[in-house]
């Protein structure tokens, strides 16, 4: 029998009914009406929780259904709080914009959301960090909600804690990806409003610009990789650091410490002699050519100086003598590998800088002749550099600057008194004038070959640039004679070669030299050689192939020509690398005008016009001219004027060659007599060197010495400067072989010197186009030549070196003991590892206190050829080294 209580009471009914849930995820009208209806039994708190919450998750999901039920219903009203936020602050209007971006289909009726809630007054101050809803809708919502907000009490200039407008949200370093309209929103908002920019946009501004310099810098890097076939390990990790380094300002004031450091071992290596072999090996011959590394440079310097200043002259002979003897043989097993050669051109350059300014060792380097050692091997890498230049240019010479024809159309109805002319019939080109009788081809010519011709006279400034816009369209389409343009256009054959080639290669060389700091009186000297062995090649390869001796050919030769000259005056190269065309450009005008001469006077008026050319010349390419049909032709008696001149100029060449064989011979006597000389007398070989009468080389080379000092001058204008002349040509043949003198600056702080700032256009840089006309070449041409040579210094920053250069002269395991703590000397220490060491770690400051040895004008020949070892010979009064240092 149950009991009917517990514990002396009736036991009450359990409520099993569930509570309602005031905190739905997903709040429906239909579910808020019941429970806010007046029989649904909830407390005025209940109701109050059950409608802020429905509140903030409409604003989550966007429902503007739900939010205009709850800000319309009578029941609802009463407990809407549109100023309500949750725990870290944020009301209903930034809740909602959070959304944007989730579902992008429902930001319509976010947005609706957003401008509904400002309509019923929601609150719009910042949040406990200081952001309002302008500063979340600059990050995800769209520009028009950006501009109600701002309508509506939102202030683009309210900042944050860390005092950041919404503006520095979108663009903190630079625009964010897709907000590009909403940062120029808020920026012409706050403009309006009279702001005129602040730090932070400044700095947005600068860090802008680098990057969009460094998107140019990497895209020239790309091409010029591409173009040389450059490693991209070249470029090692300073290649998003030109930006960087190029705006390093030069070197203002340097005091002479910079140039002569005192004789401590802060400033040297020490090294003995049996460890030069394997310096050589891992600082030479295996190191890994990098970008803008001058690490051998400064490493040799250091080497040298304690050789110097420390010991005796047998110790940095065998050191200058060994480097130089393994530099050489580097780049000679990498004769094709442009970046090994333009890296050791750099760093022979840099190192023959560092030890001519150093005022305590260039006296005795100068004794034992190491400078002009140095100078034998930058002469060399040299002209490594203009031979791989030589050989990419003479793959494209004849087709990118003979055969190119910029307006074929202009000369396909030419023909010529020696060609074939009855298959012109089925080329269904427009009728010319009547072919001439069939005659057998003089010099028959490939499918590709074009064969434009001249009209009569030459073309007019309006007639190329009529043609100009053709020329643009069908450079790259143009087909052989036989096809009509309509094909040439929808050919699927590789693009001819154009100057354009040319030029394209020649910028990325010149550009590797810029971007490797390589000196500009070597580049401009570099480029004057290469120009000049392009011109004589032009030269000669006109004269010698008669199809190339007719009046159209060089009209167009002439308009290929012009396009190096623009290259020339594009890169800022004086006008005299450029004077090397003369004698081509020469003849190309005397092709133009020699069957237009129908008198005497006429003649010589031409003839004094083409300095650059001689009898010879003129009278081959007058008997090899290609004539075309009914063109007139030179009269008789200018042919034996011309004939006359030759024979004169034969007489006057024979005559010079005799006196040039007879100097040779004195002075091969005077060569012989100081000799004899200087082994009776050591000082009476200064006297008569000084005495000696300077000869016609040595002249020129003093000339061309002035006039590279002279580009280092700001207020001399770079385009007075002139190359050194090549001799004076006898025969018909130009010498492209012959090599103009290189010269360095005399005063030797201008070693370091690097070229002007690179300039990166806005756009991609623009290949050279190819001129029109040749008036138009030159005056754009003469536009690059005027003003200074720009070029800087930064020999400060050229002398860090790093501890990282010890592991060249200690090797990589000795020097890694440079990274481990200072030991006290008062402690003991491991006496293997101190002999082992190169040079000693100290706390303080450790000096040296040397006695710079004295080297005499008088000693006796080491008894060494160049890249053997010392045979021990010994210096007769050479002063030894002080071994009682004070």
């Amino acid at each position: 029998m149950a009991s009917s209580s517990i514990q002396g009471g009736p036991m009450s009914p359990l409520d099993l009914s569930p509570e309602p849930d005031l905190h739905p995820l997903y709040p429906t009208i239909l579910y808020i009406a019941e429970l806010l209806s007046s029989n649904s039994g909830l407390t005025p708190d209940q109701r109050a929780k059950l409608v802020t919450h429905s509140m903030a998750r409409a604003c989550v999901f966007g429902d503007i259904t739900v939010l205009q039920f709850l800000l319309a219903d009578q029941q609802a009203q009463a407990f809407v709080d549109l100023g309500v936020r949750d725990e870290d602050g944020l009301g209903l209007v930034s809740l909602t914009i959070h959304g944007f971006g989730a579902e992008s289909d429902r930001d319509v009726e976010r947005e609706e959301c957003v401008r509904l809630l400002i309509a019923q007054g929601a609150d719009l101050t910042a949040d406990k960090a200081g952001w309002t809803p302008l500063h979340h809708a600059a990050l995800l919502s769209p520009p028009t909600l950006i501009s109600h907000l701002m309508t509506h009490g939102c202030s683009p200039f309210a900042v944050t804690r860390r005092n950041l407008t919404p503006l520095d949200i979108v663009t903190a370093h630079s625009v964010l990806p897709g907000r590009e309209d909403v940062a120029l929103l808020l920026e012409e908002a706050m403009r309006g409003e009279g702001w005129t920019g602040g730090k932070m946009e400044e700095r947005r501004r600068l860090l802008e610009q680098r990057r969009r310099r460094h998107e140019k810098q990497r895209a020239v890097r790309d091409t010029v990789a591409q173009t040389l076939g450059v490693n991209s390990r070249w470029w090692g990790d300073q290649s998003d650091d030109l930006s960087e380094s190029d705006d390093e300002s030069g070197d203002e004031e340097v005091d002479e410490d910079l140039y002569t450091p005192p004789p401590d071992y802060s400033s040297m290596l020490v090294f003995s002699p049996p460890s030069l072999p394997q310096i050589f090996e891992s600082l030479i011959t295996n190191f890994q050519p990098s970008f803008r590394d001058s690490q051998p440079a400064n490493t040799l310097y250091m080497l040298a100086r304690f050789a110097c200043l420390t010991c005796d002259h047998n110790w940095l002979e065998d050191l200058i003598i060994g480097a130089t003897d393994a530099i050489e043989e580097t780049f000679f097993e990498r004769a094709d590998d442009i970046t090994c050669l333009v890296f050791w051109l750099r760093n022979t350059t840099i190192w023959l800088h560092l030890l001519r300014c150093d005022n305590s060792i260039n006296e005795a380097c100068e004794m034992l002749g190491s400078f002009e050692l140095i100078e034998e091997v930058i002469n060399s890498v040299f002209v490594f550099i203009i031979r791989f230049a030589e050989r990419r240019v003479d793959q494209l010479l004849d087709a990118a600057l003979l055969e190119y024809s910029p307006l074929a159309s202009e000369f396909d109805s030419i023909k010529f008194e020696s060609e074939w002319s009855f298959l012109r019939s089925f080329q269904g080109k427009k009728k010319a004038t009547p072919s001439a009788p069939l005659r057998v081809p003089l010099t028959p010519t490939s499918p590709n070959t074009h064969r434009p011709a001249s009209p009569s006279g030459s073309i007019s400034t309006s007639t190329s640039r009529g043609f100009s816009s053709l020329k643009q369209t069908f450079s790259r389409a143009r087909a052989g004679s036989a096809a009509t343009p309509i094909q040439s256009i929808f050919s699927d054959g590789p693009p001819p070669t154009s100057p354009e080639d040319i030029t394209s290669f020649l910028t990325a060389l010149h550009t590797m030299f810029t971007l490797s700091d390589v000196n500009p009186a070597l580049t401009t000297q570099l480029w004057s050689q290469v120009m000049y062995w392009t011109s004589c090649e032009m030269f000669n390869r006109i004269l010698t192939r008669k199809k190339f001796l007719c009046r159209s050919r060089a009209i167009q030769i002439g308009m290929n020509l012009g396009a190096l000259e623009e290259w020339v005056g594009q890169m800022g190269l004086p006008h005299g690398v450029q004077s090397h065309f003369n004698p081509v450009r020469d003849l190309l005008n005397w092709l133009h005008c020699l069957s237009s001469i129908t008198d005497f006077a006429n003649l010589v008026a031409t003839i004094q016009t083409l300095p650059h050319m001689n009898p010879l010349q003129m009278r081959r390419a007058v008997r090899e001219y290609k004539y075309e049909v009914n063109e007139g032709r030179m009269t008789e008696e200018c042919v034996q004027y011309l004939t006359q001149l030759q024979k004169d100029w034969e007489r006057h060449r024979v005559k010079l060659g005799v006196e040039a064989l007879r100097k040779e011979i004195g002075q091969r006597d005077t060569d012989h007599d100081s000799v004899s000389s200087f082994q009776t007398d050591s000082q009476s070989i200064s006297g008569a060197v000084s005495s000696a009468t300077p000869s016609i080389a040595s002249s020129e080379v003093s000339a061309g010495q002035h006039s590279i000092d002279m580009l280092f001058e700001k207020t001399q204008e770079k385009s007075a400067w002139e190359p050194v002349k090549p001799p004076q040509v006898l025969g018909e043949l130009l010498d492209s072989r012959h090599m103009l003198p290189l010269a360095f600056p005399s005063d030797p702080r201008m070693l370091s010197a690097l070229p002007g700032k690179l300039i990166f256009p806005d756009d991609k840089p623009p290949r050279t186009p190819l001129p029109t006309s040749d008036s138009r070449s030159s005056s754009r041409a003469s536009e690059g030549n005027r003003g200074a040579m720009p070029w800087r210094s930064r020999d400060r920053t050229l002398r860090q070196v790093g501890v990282g250069a010890l592991q060249w002269v200690d090797g990589i395991r000795s020097a890694a003991r440079w990274g481990r703590p200072i030991v006290n000397p008062d402690t003991d220490a491991d006496d293997d590892e101190m002999e082992n060491s190169a040079t000693l770690p100290q706390e303080e400051e450790l000096t040296v206190n040397t006695h710079i040895t004295p080297f005499t004008r008088v000693r006796k020949q080491s008894g060494r050829s160049r890249g053997r070892p010392s045979q021990g010979g010994e210096a007769e009064e050479i002063t030894p080294v002080d071994e009682h240092h004070s």
